[in-house]
Protein backbone atom coordinates (compact mmCIF):
# COMPACT_ATOMS: atom_id res chain seq x y z
CA UNK A 1 0.00 0.00 0.00
CA UNK A 2 1.01 3.36 -1.02
CA UNK A 3 1.43 6.05 2.30
CA UNK A 4 2.63 9.52 2.35
CA UNK A 5 6.44 8.99 2.85
CA UNK A 6 6.36 6.92 -0.60
CA UNK A 7 4.30 9.70 -2.31
CA UNK A 8 6.81 12.60 -1.12
CA UNK A 9 10.21 10.36 -1.83
CA UNK A 10 8.16 10.22 -5.74
CA UNK A 11 7.46 14.04 -5.94
CA UNK A 12 11.35 14.57 -4.66
CA UNK A 13 12.67 12.26 -7.07
CA UNK A 14 10.75 14.77 -9.94
CA UNK A 15 11.58 17.85 -7.99
CA UNK A 16 15.16 17.00 -8.18
CA UNK A 17 14.73 15.79 -11.70
CA UNK A 18 13.17 19.57 -12.65
CA UNK A 19 16.13 21.29 -10.96
CA UNK A 20 18.35 18.98 -13.63
CA UNK A 21 15.85 20.26 -16.49
CA UNK A 22 16.23 23.63 -15.58
CA UNK A 23 20.29 23.40 -15.33
CA UNK A 24 19.87 21.84 -19.08
CA UNK A 25 17.59 24.90 -20.13
CA UNK A 26 20.14 27.37 -19.09
CA UNK A 27 22.66 25.67 -20.85
CA UNK A 28 20.46 25.95 -23.66
CA UNK A 29 19.67 29.70 -23.39
CA UNK A 30 23.76 30.04 -23.52
CA UNK A 31 24.16 28.25 -26.68
CA UNK A 32 21.11 30.56 -28.22
CA UNK A 33 22.99 33.54 -27.10
CA UNK A 34 26.36 32.19 -28.45
CA UNK A 35 24.60 31.06 -32.00
CA UNK A 36 23.29 34.70 -32.18
CA UNK A 37 26.36 35.98 -32.19
CA UNK A 38 28.38 33.29 -34.07
CA UNK A 39 29.87 35.38 -38.12
CA UNK A 40 26.97 34.17 -40.44
CA UNK A 41 29.45 32.12 -42.90
CA UNK A 42 26.85 32.51 -45.77
CA UNK A 43 27.26 36.87 -45.76
CA UNK A 44 28.84 38.14 -48.19
CA UNK A 45 29.47 40.59 -45.63
CA UNK A 46 32.82 41.48 -43.91
CA UNK A 47 32.01 39.89 -40.67
CA UNK A 48 33.57 41.62 -37.12
CA UNK A 49 34.74 38.49 -35.28
CA UNK A 50 35.83 41.01 -32.67
CA UNK A 51 32.40 42.90 -32.14
CA UNK A 52 30.37 39.64 -31.91
CA UNK A 53 32.67 37.94 -29.50
CA UNK A 54 32.52 41.96 -27.34
CA UNK A 55 28.16 41.55 -28.05
CA UNK A 56 28.21 37.81 -26.88
CA UNK A 57 29.96 38.55 -23.54
CA UNK A 58 27.58 41.35 -22.71
CA UNK A 59 24.94 39.37 -23.37
CA UNK A 60 25.94 36.60 -21.41
CA UNK A 61 26.78 39.02 -18.16
CA UNK A 62 23.02 40.50 -18.90
CA UNK A 63 21.28 37.35 -18.90
CA UNK A 64 23.00 35.99 -16.00
CA UNK A 65 22.30 39.16 -13.91
CA UNK A 66 18.41 39.13 -14.78
CA UNK A 67 18.36 35.20 -14.61
CA UNK A 68 19.90 36.04 -10.75
CA UNK A 69 17.38 38.22 -9.82
CA UNK A 70 19.97 41.32 -10.37
CA UNK A 71 18.53 44.43 -10.96
CA UNK A 72 20.02 45.52 -14.33
CA UNK A 73 20.00 48.50 -16.65
CA UNK A 74 18.87 47.52 -20.43
CA UNK A 75 22.38 47.46 -22.87
CA UNK A 76 22.49 50.30 -25.51
CA UNK A 77 22.78 47.70 -28.17
CA UNK A 78 19.27 46.43 -29.14
CA UNK A 79 20.76 43.06 -30.83
CA UNK A 80 21.94 42.51 -27.13
CA UNK A 81 18.83 42.83 -25.41
CA UNK A 82 16.43 41.15 -27.99
CA UNK A 83 18.84 38.35 -27.90
CA UNK A 84 18.88 38.08 -24.38
CA UNK A 85 14.88 38.69 -23.94
CA UNK A 86 14.85 35.52 -26.89
CA UNK A 87 17.10 33.61 -24.32
CA UNK A 88 14.56 33.93 -21.51
CA UNK A 89 11.77 33.32 -23.86
CA UNK A 90 13.28 29.80 -24.67
CA UNK A 91 14.40 28.96 -20.92
CA UNK A 92 10.84 29.49 -19.99
CA UNK A 93 8.60 27.68 -22.87
CA UNK A 94 11.47 24.95 -22.05
CA UNK A 95 11.12 24.76 -18.14
CA UNK A 96 7.11 25.38 -18.56
CA UNK A 97 7.04 22.35 -20.92
CA UNK A 98 9.41 20.29 -18.84
CA UNK A 99 7.26 20.86 -15.50
CA UNK A 100 4.03 19.77 -17.36
CA UNK A 101 5.91 16.27 -18.33
CA UNK A 102 6.98 16.00 -15.02
CA UNK A 103 3.66 16.79 -13.20
CA UNK A 104 2.00 14.03 -15.52
CA UNK A 105 4.49 11.02 -15.54
CA UNK A 106 4.73 11.06 -11.43
CA UNK A 107 1.12 9.80 -11.18
CA UNK A 108 2.18 7.91 -14.53
CA UNK A 109 5.29 6.07 -12.92
CA UNK A 110 2.91 5.51 -9.45
CA UNK A 111 0.09 3.86 -11.78
CA UNK A 112 2.37 1.58 -13.25
CA UNK A 113 3.21 0.31 -10.06
CA UNK A 114 -0.06 -1.68 -10.00
CA UNK A 115 1.45 -3.34 -13.05
CA UNK A 116 4.68 -4.55 -11.91
CA UNK A 117 3.12 -5.79 -8.92
CA UNK A 118 0.42 -8.02 -11.01
CA UNK A 119 3.81 -9.19 -12.99
CA UNK A 120 5.78 -9.98 -10.08
CA UNK A 121 2.28 -12.51 -9.56
CA UNK A 122 1.81 -13.74 -12.53
CA UNK A 123 5.77 -14.93 -12.61
CA UNK A 124 4.57 -17.23 -10.33
CA UNK A 125 2.00 -18.06 -12.13
CA UNK A 126 4.78 -18.84 -15.54
CA UNK A 127 6.88 -20.59 -13.40
CA UNK A 128 4.11 -23.19 -12.50
CA UNK A 129 3.37 -23.87 -16.09
CA UNK A 130 7.11 -24.72 -16.29
CA UNK A 131 7.08 -26.82 -13.52
CA UNK A 132 3.71 -28.44 -14.81
CA UNK A 133 5.71 -29.62 -17.73
CA UNK A 134 9.08 -30.90 -15.81
CA UNK A 135 9.59 -34.76 -17.28
CA UNK A 136 12.15 -35.61 -15.19
CA UNK A 137 11.87 -34.54 -11.38
CA UNK A 138 8.15 -34.24 -10.01
CA UNK A 139 7.53 -30.29 -9.36
CA UNK A 140 3.80 -31.23 -8.65
CA UNK A 141 3.82 -29.75 -5.38
CA UNK A 142 4.51 -26.53 -6.93
CA UNK A 143 2.88 -27.18 -10.00
CA UNK A 144 -0.47 -27.42 -7.77
CA UNK A 145 0.61 -24.78 -5.37
CA UNK A 146 -2.70 -24.00 -3.47
CA UNK A 147 -1.66 -20.15 -3.46
CA UNK A 148 -0.23 -20.36 -7.33
CA UNK A 149 -3.73 -22.07 -7.97
CA UNK A 150 -5.52 -18.88 -6.91
CA UNK A 151 -3.59 -16.38 -8.21
CA UNK A 152 -3.86 -18.26 -11.35
CA UNK A 153 -7.36 -18.58 -11.39
CA UNK A 154 -8.26 -15.10 -10.12
CA UNK A 155 -10.34 -13.13 -11.96
CA UNK A 156 -9.64 -9.45 -11.52
CA UNK A 157 -5.53 -10.68 -11.55
CA UNK A 158 -6.29 -12.14 -15.24
CA UNK A 159 -8.32 -9.48 -16.47
CA UNK A 160 -5.74 -7.26 -15.47
CA UNK A 161 -3.09 -8.85 -17.49
CA UNK A 162 -5.04 -8.94 -20.56
CA UNK A 163 -5.76 -5.79 -20.54
CA UNK A 164 -2.37 -4.23 -19.92
CA UNK A 165 -0.67 -7.42 -21.86
CA UNK A 166 1.70 -9.37 -18.99
CA UNK A 167 5.35 -8.56 -19.41
CA UNK A 168 6.16 -12.37 -19.94
CA UNK A 169 4.52 -12.79 -23.00
CA UNK A 170 7.92 -10.86 -24.67
CA UNK A 171 10.04 -12.30 -22.83
CA UNK A 172 9.28 -16.45 -22.55
CA UNK A 173 12.96 -17.20 -22.90
CA UNK A 174 13.78 -15.38 -19.86
CA UNK A 175 11.27 -16.80 -17.75
CA UNK A 176 12.24 -20.39 -19.21
CA UNK A 177 16.21 -19.63 -18.02
CA UNK A 178 15.27 -18.11 -14.86
CA UNK A 179 12.82 -21.14 -14.07
CA UNK A 180 15.94 -23.51 -14.79
CA UNK A 181 19.15 -21.43 -13.29
CA UNK A 182 17.48 -19.65 -10.63
CA UNK A 183 14.18 -21.42 -8.98
CA UNK A 184 15.15 -25.41 -9.85
CA UNK A 185 18.59 -24.63 -8.34
CA UNK A 186 16.62 -23.59 -5.29
CA UNK A 187 17.98 -25.03 -2.19
CA UNK A 188 14.59 -24.29 -0.72
CA UNK A 189 12.54 -24.89 -3.93
CA UNK A 190 14.39 -28.25 -4.16
CA UNK A 191 13.87 -29.74 -0.86
CA UNK A 192 10.17 -28.02 -0.98
CA UNK A 193 8.89 -30.59 -4.16
CA UNK A 194 10.87 -33.83 -2.49
CA UNK A 195 9.36 -33.16 0.56
CA UNK A 196 6.30 -35.89 0.57
CA UNK A 197 3.22 -33.95 1.90
CA UNK A 198 3.74 -29.81 1.84
CA UNK A 199 1.78 -28.14 4.72
CA UNK A 200 -0.21 -25.13 4.01
CA UNK A 201 2.29 -22.95 5.58
CA UNK A 202 4.89 -24.85 3.62
CA UNK A 203 2.87 -23.92 0.61
CA UNK A 204 3.14 -20.28 1.57
CA UNK A 205 6.23 -20.23 2.60
CA UNK A 206 8.09 -21.43 -0.44
CA UNK A 207 6.18 -18.73 -2.09
CA UNK A 208 7.26 -16.22 0.09
CA UNK A 209 10.79 -17.30 -0.02
CA UNK A 210 10.89 -17.50 -3.75
CA UNK A 211 9.20 -13.91 -4.55
CA UNK A 212 11.59 -12.09 -1.66
CA UNK A 213 15.01 -14.02 -2.21
CA UNK A 214 14.91 -15.16 -5.82
CA UNK A 215 12.32 -12.49 -7.73
CA UNK A 216 12.92 -9.51 -5.81
CA UNK A 217 16.42 -10.42 -4.11
CA UNK A 218 19.62 -10.10 -5.76
CA UNK A 219 20.26 -12.32 -8.97
CA UNK A 220 18.92 -11.96 -12.37
CA UNK A 221 15.58 -11.11 -12.30
CA UNK A 222 15.32 -8.28 -9.87
CA UNK A 223 18.35 -6.77 -12.32
CA UNK A 224 15.58 -7.07 -14.71
CA UNK A 225 13.18 -5.59 -12.90
CA UNK A 226 16.10 -2.75 -12.27
CA UNK A 227 16.54 -2.32 -16.10
CA UNK A 228 12.80 -2.27 -16.50
CA UNK A 229 12.00 0.35 -14.09
CA UNK A 230 14.83 3.47 -13.08
CA UNK A 231 13.04 4.02 -9.79
CA UNK A 232 13.44 0.41 -9.17
CA UNK A 233 15.46 0.78 -5.72
CA UNK A 234 12.17 2.64 -4.19
CA UNK A 235 9.28 0.82 -5.87
CA UNK A 236 10.88 -2.84 -4.97
CA UNK A 237 9.82 -2.30 -1.29
CA UNK A 238 6.78 -1.20 -2.05
CA UNK A 239 6.25 -4.31 -4.71
CA UNK A 240 7.66 -6.22 -1.67
CA UNK A 241 5.27 -5.17 0.55
CA UNK A 242 2.21 -5.67 -1.54
CA UNK A 243 3.20 -8.97 -2.82
CA UNK A 244 3.21 -10.20 1.01
CA UNK A 245 0.15 -8.56 2.26
CA UNK A 246 -1.35 -10.69 -1.05
CA UNK A 247 0.57 -14.11 0.24
CA UNK A 248 -0.85 -13.16 3.67
CA UNK A 249 -4.60 -12.22 2.49
CA UNK A 250 -4.69 -16.40 1.23
CA UNK A 251 -7.23 -18.34 2.51
CA UNK A 252 -8.78 -21.58 1.39
CA UNK A 253 -8.69 -20.84 -2.17
CA UNK A 254 -9.37 -17.70 -2.11
CA UNK A 255 -6.16 -14.68 -2.04
CA UNK A 256 -7.18 -11.26 -2.26
CA UNK A 257 -5.42 -8.70 -5.05
CA UNK A 258 -4.52 -5.40 -3.05
CA UNK A 259 -5.00 -2.06 -4.06
CA UNK A 260 -1.96 0.35 -4.26
CA UNK A 261 -4.24 3.28 -2.47
CA UNK A 262 -7.47 3.43 -0.75
CA UNK A 263 -8.37 7.04 -2.17
CA UNK A 264 -5.79 7.74 -5.07
CA UNK A 265 -7.77 10.60 -6.15
CA UNK A 266 -7.16 11.87 -2.98
CA UNK A 267 -3.34 10.94 -3.01
CA UNK A 268 -2.88 11.96 -6.48
CA UNK A 269 -4.01 15.63 -5.64
CA UNK A 270 -1.57 15.54 -3.10
CA UNK A 271 0.62 14.63 -5.28
CA UNK A 272 -0.04 17.65 -7.98
CA UNK A 273 -0.59 20.13 -5.37
CA UNK A 274 2.79 19.35 -3.18
CA UNK A 275 4.96 19.26 -6.40
CA UNK A 276 3.43 22.18 -8.17
CA UNK A 277 3.40 24.57 -4.56
CA UNK A 278 7.18 23.06 -4.40
CA UNK A 279 8.24 24.74 -8.14
CA UNK A 280 6.25 28.06 -7.07
CA UNK A 281 7.50 28.19 -3.35
CA UNK A 282 6.93 31.94 -2.85
CA UNK A 283 9.96 33.89 -3.21
CA UNK A 284 10.07 35.05 0.67
CA UNK A 285 10.06 31.39 1.86
CA UNK A 286 13.32 30.69 -0.21
CA UNK A 287 14.82 33.80 1.39
CA UNK A 288 13.71 32.18 4.44
CA UNK A 289 15.52 29.41 3.77
CA UNK A 290 19.09 31.76 2.97
CA UNK A 291 18.24 33.27 6.46
CA UNK A 292 18.90 30.36 8.32
CA UNK A 293 21.71 28.90 6.10
CA UNK A 294 24.09 30.74 7.53
CA UNK A 295 23.19 33.48 4.95
CA UNK A 296 24.69 30.96 1.81
CA UNK A 297 21.92 31.94 -1.22
CA UNK A 298 19.62 28.83 -2.04
CA UNK A 299 21.21 27.87 -4.95
CA UNK A 300 24.34 27.25 -3.16
CA UNK A 301 22.82 24.46 -1.11
CA UNK A 302 23.14 20.65 -2.13
CA UNK A 303 20.72 20.17 -4.85
CA UNK A 304 18.83 17.46 -2.44
CA UNK A 305 19.02 19.39 0.49
CA UNK A 306 17.08 22.19 -1.19
CA UNK A 307 14.56 19.98 -2.55
CA UNK A 308 13.88 18.79 1.01
CA UNK A 309 13.69 21.96 2.75
CA UNK A 310 11.64 23.84 -0.20
CA UNK A 311 9.32 20.95 -0.09
CA UNK A 312 8.80 21.22 3.70
CA UNK A 313 8.06 24.63 3.41
CA UNK A 314 5.42 23.99 0.65
CA UNK A 315 4.00 21.28 2.95
CA UNK A 316 3.93 22.97 6.08
CA UNK A 317 2.60 26.21 4.39
CA UNK A 318 -0.28 24.80 2.08
CA UNK A 319 -1.46 21.60 3.90
CA UNK A 320 -3.52 22.74 7.08
CA UNK A 321 -4.22 19.26 8.13
CA UNK A 322 -0.68 17.88 7.99
CA UNK A 323 0.89 18.36 11.52
CA UNK A 324 4.07 20.25 11.40
CA UNK A 325 5.80 18.08 13.52
CA UNK A 326 4.71 14.90 11.01
CA UNK A 327 6.30 17.07 7.89
CA UNK A 328 9.09 17.88 9.82
CA UNK A 329 9.65 14.02 10.84
CA UNK A 330 9.05 13.02 7.42
CA UNK A 331 11.54 15.00 5.68
CA UNK A 332 13.97 13.97 8.50
CA UNK A 333 13.66 10.60 6.93
CA UNK A 334 13.99 11.51 3.42
CA UNK A 335 16.90 13.31 4.30
CA UNK A 336 18.71 10.19 6.41
CA UNK A 337 18.05 8.03 2.96
CA UNK A 338 18.78 10.39 0.37
CA UNK A 339 21.05 13.32 1.63
CA UNK A 340 24.26 13.44 3.00
CA UNK A 341 25.36 11.66 6.79
CA UNK A 342 25.48 15.32 8.01
CA UNK A 343 22.22 16.71 6.90
CA UNK A 344 19.80 15.09 8.88
CA UNK A 345 21.02 17.49 12.01
CA UNK A 346 21.51 20.62 9.62
CA UNK A 347 17.74 19.84 7.92
CA UNK A 348 16.08 19.00 11.14
CA UNK A 349 17.74 22.69 12.97
CA UNK A 350 16.53 24.54 10.19
CA UNK A 351 12.94 23.25 9.84
CA UNK A 352 12.75 23.77 13.48
CA UNK A 353 13.42 27.58 13.24
CA UNK A 354 11.87 27.98 10.09
CA UNK A 355 8.64 26.97 11.27
CA UNK A 356 8.73 28.34 14.34
CA UNK A 357 9.14 31.86 12.47
CA UNK A 358 6.32 30.83 10.18
CA UNK A 359 4.06 29.95 12.87
CA UNK A 360 4.47 33.44 14.67
CA UNK A 361 4.28 35.18 11.58
CA UNK A 362 0.60 33.57 11.05
CA UNK A 363 2.22 31.78 7.82
CA UNK A 364 1.65 28.00 9.28
CA UNK A 365 -2.15 28.02 9.70
CA UNK A 366 -3.00 24.42 11.23
CA UNK A 367 -6.65 23.24 11.36
CA UNK A 368 -8.61 20.06 10.86
CA UNK A 369 -9.75 17.36 14.03
CA UNK A 370 -6.80 15.50 15.47
CA UNK A 371 -4.23 16.91 12.58
CA UNK A 372 -3.45 13.39 12.09
CA UNK A 373 -1.11 12.65 8.72
CA UNK A 374 -2.53 10.28 6.53
CA UNK A 375 0.60 8.27 6.63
Amino acid sequence: MLNRRTLRIKIMQSLFAFEQCKEANHLLAHDLIDERFQPDLNSMEPQDKELLRKQKKAAMQLFERKFRGKEVEENSDAKINSTVDEAFELFNKQVKKDQSFLSKNIIIEIEKLTGIYHDVLSLLIEFASLAAAEKKVNHSHYANNPLVTALANHTELTASLLKSGSMWVKHKDSVRSWFKEVVKEDDAYQEFIASKKPSEEDQRAIIKHLVRKRILGAGPINDFLEAEDIRWAEDREIIKSLVDKTIKSFEGTQVVLQKLSLDWEDDKLFVNKLFTNTIELDEKYKQLIAQNTRNWEVDRLPLTDRVILEMALAEMVTFPNIPVKVTINEYIELTKEYSTPKSRQFINGILDVMSKAMKDSGAIKKSGRGLIDNK
